[in-house]
């Protein structure tokens, strides 16, 4: 997701001049082109990301579009105080993208785990936050990003969903699978493993709608009509299940008055992940991959 993302804002920054990229002291390999191309638009601030978002925040109050841009918990939790009051609270245009969501920096523990932004970042007033599935919907949902105004946060994952690439639009659920049992509602590459176990469940008799969310803040409303019309919402998520897309779902829901007849928030629990080992082997010791979806969400609906 990471090379979509930097070849969609280098297309974006041959037509744009205001467009500025701030790294944290890394990702050259990725950068490279960019840096070349744009030498007066790419700036290095070192390992220093909090002085990152107060130069993005700056430079975006005198009018260019900045986008900070390092890994895991770096450029968001690090500098939360920076993107709060400097960002958020003047409604800057800057754009806040991290590499590496969920597990995907999984062998470096849990300092490098991304596993609490989601709930962080949409927590904060003026912030959009995005989470693609794909590379090509990366591609596709940085320029439209580009194209609204303030402070945004794009989550790139090292995994992708596998969805065949169509028309997508910033803000919008789709659903990329139908079925009147069980709403499967996921965000970021994990969609993969929900939309493996609504095989799995199907081999067991159960018709699975999956849902794939772009955009955790602001939510589709499209998900509380699905969630009103299924007979049970399992919400799945490479990510802590407090704060993130399973209460911002469950917390829209309430608002309306909608109540799922069953819910079922699929995430990591309430705890520091103390084993490390690549993306796919964390899914399974933490119960995230296809094989315990589907295992609870069956459980779920013969209870």
């Amino acid at each position: 997701m990471r090379d979509a993302f930097i070849r969609a804002l280098t297309e974006l920054a041959e037509a744009d001049e205001r467009i500025v990229l701030v790294t944290g002291d890394l990702g050259f390999g990725v950068l490279e082109d960019f840096a070349r191309r744009f030498p007066g638009r790419f700036i290095n601030a070192g390992v220093a990301e909090q002085n990152m978002t107060a130069i993005a925040c700056g430079m975006a109050l005198e009018g260019y579009q900045v986008y900070t841009y390092s890994i895991g918990n770096f450029p968001t939790l690090r500098c939360l105080e920076q993107i709060r009051n400097d960002v958020c609270y003047h409604d800057a245009d800057v754009k806040v993208v991290s590499v590496g969501g969920g597990f995907s920096y999984g062998q470096l523990g849990m300092s490098h785990f991304a596993t609490e932004d989601l709930a962080i970042m949409r927590a904060l007033p003026n912030m959009t936050v995005v989470a693609p599935s794909d590379p090509w919907e990366a591609a596709a949902l940085t320029r439209q990003m580009s194209a609204r105004r303030g402070p945004a946060y794009l989550r790139l994952d090292k995994s992708a969903a596998g969805l065949p690439e169509e028309p997508v639009t910033l803000g919008c659920a789709r659903q990329v699978r139908e079925g009147g049992d069980v709403c499967l509602i996921a965000t970021g590459g994990i969609v993969e493993e929900a939309l493996k176990a609504a095989d799995l469940l199907a081999a067991d008799g159960f018709a699975a709608s999956v849902f794939a969310v772009n955009t955790i803040k602001p939510l589709d409303p499209v998900l509380v009509a699905a969630a009103g019309a299924a007979k049970a919402v399992i919400v799945i998520e490479e990510h802590t299940v407090i704060g993130g897309l399973g209460s911002a779902v469950a917390e829209a829901c309430m608002t309306a008055g909608v109540v799922p007849p069953r819910f079922l928030r699929i995430g990591l629990d309430d705890i520091y992940p103390t084993v490390v080992g690549d993306q796919r082997y964390l899914r399974k010791v933490y119960e995230l991959d296809a094989d315990a979806i589907a295992r609870r969400t069956k459980a779920l609906l013969e209870r």
